[in-house]
């Protein structure tokens, strides 16, 4: 799913904010991306979701070399990937059924089943009451599940997001990770980064840390293992 052999990152010509990364993940797999402030995990999600390319290394993404791609099969490539930015990035003159609709507009579905899906997921998410409302006269906590919700309605192959839950109280944060671990058993790879110990305790899977520029990966310990096989 997605290969990054020793990846480097420099904005300008300032210093590496990446360096010499390397790691794979294989589809179906389930990462916590986590590390302390400024150790690169939006310049390392921002690779990923391809909104950047490395200043060197290679990176490859379902089984392409994402290097020397153009703009328009990049553009083709996301239409696979569902982003949930920190910054929300909802547009703004659309409701939340619009925002949340507008992956499925994008891809051709048929308006019926757009309503039906769209209808059924702000339910889940708790926001069947707020569907026609625009983002600015909702919370930053119903902002951002509302952008949950249009990353994840089309059932992306690659989710990528960055504190989804922070802005959360914890019975909604768990709420949408268990939404998380159902598309992740559905077949979607998911990369979550987040500062939550709570959550990657109680959820256990692998985790990529970050420090100073450079990733090691964690794998998740035959107790957390134990555990969350027990939870299912």
């Amino acid at each position: 799913m997605i290969k990054f052999e020793h990846v480097g990152l420099r904005y300008g010509i300032g210093p590496e904010v990446l360096s010499d990364v390397n790691f794979t993940l294989e589809p179906g797999s389930f990462h916590f991306l986590t590390g302390p402030s400024g150790a690169g995990k939006t310049s390392l999600m921002s690779l990923m979701f391809l909104g950047r390319k490395p200043t060197r290394g290679l990176v490859t993404m379902f089984d392409q070399n994402v290097n020397d791609m153009d703009r328009a099969k990049l553009s083709k490539l996301r239409q696979k990937i569902g982003v949930v930015f920190q910054e929300f990035r909802l547009l703004p003159h659309l409701s939340a059924f619009d925002n949340v609709a507008l992956p499925l507009r994008i891809t051709g579905h048929r308006e019926s089943e757009i309503k039906s899906n769209v209808d059924e997921l702000l339910e889940w998410v708790g926001l069947g009451d707020y569907k026609n409302v625009l983002p600015l006269t909702l919370s930053g906590g119903q902002q951002q599940r509302v952008a949950i919700a249009r990353a994840v309605i089309a059932r992306p192959k690659l989710l990528l997001a960055d504190e989804p839950t922070g802005n959360l109280d914890d019975n909604i944060g768990f709420r949408l990770m268990h939404l998380f671990e159902q598309l992740n058993r559905m077949g979607t790879t998911i990369v979550i980064a987040t500062h939550s110990q709570s959550i990657m305790e109680k959820f256990g899977h692998p985790r990529l840390v970050l420090d100073s520029g450079t990733l090691h990966v964690h794998e998740q310990s035959n107790w957390v293992q134990k555990n969350i096989e027990g939870v299912y």
